[in-house]
């Protein structure tokens, strides 16, 4: 089955084809690789009957869209309210240095992108780290090094 026509089943349950954006997201992204270029965006809102700006505004609003390229592994550290005052800066830092790479950057050899994210949603395990999709709660600098270590070990 085509991208087209997996999100036109998807958009199936829903009266109001706006409300599948998300859904033609998800399955575009994962059909890209990981990431959303624009020949993506344009699928979906053809799939949909909508604008490319429209499905753009969508995937740009929330963190789980890529617009550029990423890693094989996506390291996000929350750095909102609740997880800056228990030490996310310090946790960035720890990434950042292990893995050389600063936030929004991707390692040499493509294997790990790090980000910021605004809010992971488990403000009271923080800081929270999302590793691919996975949350490790609460993460602290001592513990990168052996989260490094295994995003290099598989």
């Amino acid at each position: 089955m085509s991208l087209l026509d997996e999100i036109r089943v998807a958009a199936e349950p829903y009266p109001d084809k706006k409300s599948a954006v998300m859904s033609g997201l998800r399955l575009a992204q994962h059909e890209y690789g990981g990431w959303l270029p624009p020949e993506a965006l344009v699928e979906v809102a053809d799939a949909l009957d909508l604008t490319p700006a429209h499905v753009q505004a969508v995937a740009s609003f929330y963190d789980m869209y890529h617009l550029a390229p990423v890693g094989e592994h996506v390291v996000e550290v929350c750095t909102n309210l609740s997880c800056a005052l228990v030490g996310a800066q310090q946790v960035v830092d720890a990434f950042s240095e292990e893995l050389g790479i600063r936030p929004g950057e991707t390692s040499g050899d493509g294997k790990v992108t790090l980000r910021t994210i605004e809010c992971a949603g488990g403000c009271g395990y923080a800081p929270v780290v999302v590793l691919d999709h996975r949350y490790r709660e609460p993460t602290r600098p001592e513990d990168v090094r052996v989260i490094v270590e295994e995003l290099r070990n598989g």
